[in-house]
Formats: structure tokens, C-alpha cells, sequence
């Protein structure tokens, strides 16, 4: 099936979850990624149990700190 990954469409299989696509794309940290798919927000917690639908749009997204 098709998904977008970070504006690139990608081809993953089916009963993929988030997890999996995380080890797949190889996201540096994924204990500090925050990942949006179609523009809703999924938990961390949730991870294991949100799989992937064909047209998902993902996105992997970073919090950063810093300044003084």
C-alpha cells in the first residue's frame, strides 16, 4: 500500500503499524519523535496499536529546547 512519509509517498506493507514504520525509516531518538498522521497527533502509548492505512499522511516531528 501507499503512504506519504514527510511529503514522500512510500510503499509499506499492509498490517503495518507505527512502530514498525518508525524501525523502518529508521527515526533517530523515537523516544522524543512526536508523530502526526492525517494531521491527528498519536500517542506514544499508541504506537503498537495505530496501523497504517493506504493515503496515511505521516509525519515525524521534533520538539526542541533551547535559548537562555
Amino acid at each position: 500500500m501507499i503512504i506519504t512519509v514527510a511529503g514522500e509517498k512510500k510503499e509499506i506493507a499492509e498490517g503495518t503499524n507505527l512502530r514498525k514504520l518508525i524501525e523502518i525509516e529508521q527515526v533517530e531518538t523515537p523516544q522524543y519523535v512526536t508523530v502526526s498522521i492525517n494531521e491527528e497527533f498519536v500517542e506514544q502509548g499508541g504506537f503498537d496499536d495505530r496501523y497504517l492505512q493506504e493515503g496515511d499522511e505521516v509525519e515525524f516531528l521534533y520538539f526542541m529546547g533551547g535559548g537562555r
